[in-house]
């Protein structure tokens, strides 16, 4: 190969569009390569995720002797294909952080958070460590996507290799290729994506509203009037279950691919002046 066509390859891969990729479950997570293989020919992969599981860290930034932002250079392999990436030991959150400030060399095009092991439906959304990478992301002015597919209960802490991503594969691709490059609508800052456990390619999508379904819920645990220390709480989780009808809740119960449009304003829709007034009624 001549000096003319190195440049010109070069060239070409420096325009394609730069995707971060990241998760809550953790850089050995299958979900995470896979979501990789996924969008590897829409762009260049930028891919960050925790050194360990970190599940329903919503979207802290705690930092802890076990999260000092160590970055260290982690193989990502799907099949018989590897991919250059970085484990870094801090929280989801932080770990955008540091892909932004350390990792990148150029702007960020798009930041997906997946694919996640377990559903992210109803008020969890404030809970999910997957969602608050995509919220972090979307703080800084990058648009912004979660994938996360269902699974049965109790597996959402496991690196589980029998579970199917090709369905969610598909849609992460089919999606990110559409929304790469163009705008969000106005006050859309993460777009969440949920795959029914039994979905196809073939499967319906619909756009929906966050139910309010309080779709995992914890019970704490006690023993003669105390914490057991091996166990805290337990959680149940509303399979099935929806308040209305156009949820993300209801399409997954309907066996639907859900996408639910997010926005960083957590303002409540209620009429401000309303508001206003009630307050002033109680003086």
């Amino acid at each position: 190969m001549n000096s003319l066509e190195s440049i010109e390859i070069e060239k070409g891969n420096m325009e394609r569009p730069l995707i971060l990729v990241t998760n809550d479950d953790g850089i050995k997570s299958p979900g995470l390569a896979a979501l990789v293989a996924a969008l590897d020919p829409l762009g260049e992969l930028l891919i960050a995720a925790p050194a360990e599981q970190q599940t329903s860290m919503g979207r802290s930034r705690t930092r802890l002797s076990d999260r000092d932002g160590q970055i260290i250079p982690q193989k990502v392999r799907f099949g018989e294909k590897y991919w250059d990436g970085f484990s870094v030991r801090a929280t989801p959150a932080l770990v955008v952080e540091y892909a932004l400030q350390v990792l990148a060399s150029r702007p960020i095009s798009l930041a997906i958070s997946g694919i996640n092991y377990g559903e992210n439906i109803g008020s969890c959304v404030t809970v999910s460590g997957t969602i608050g990478a995509a919220l972090e992301a979307a703080d800084r002015g990058i648009p912004a996507m979660t994938v996360s597919l269902e699974i049965e209960n109790g597996e959402f802490f496991k690196h589980d290799e029998s579970v199917d991503f090709r369905s969610a594969m598909h849609f992460a691709n089919y999606f990110a290729g559409r929304m790469l490059g163009k705008p969000f609508p106005a006050d859309v800052d993460v777009l969440k994506i949920e795959i029914p456990k039994n979905s196809t390619p073939d499967s319906p999508w619909v756009v929906t509203r966050q139910d309010r379904l309080s779709y995992y819920s914890l019970r704490i645990i006690r023993s003669s009037g105390e914490l057991k220390p091996d166990q805290l709480f337990e959680t149940s989780v509303a399979k099935g279950q929806f308040t209305r009808i156009g949820t993300d809740a209801h399409a997954l119960a309907k066996g639907f691919v859900s996408i639910t449009p997010l926005s960083l304003d957590c303002s409540s829709r209620t009429d401000l002046l309303d508001l206003q007034k009630l307050v002033e009624s109680s003086r």
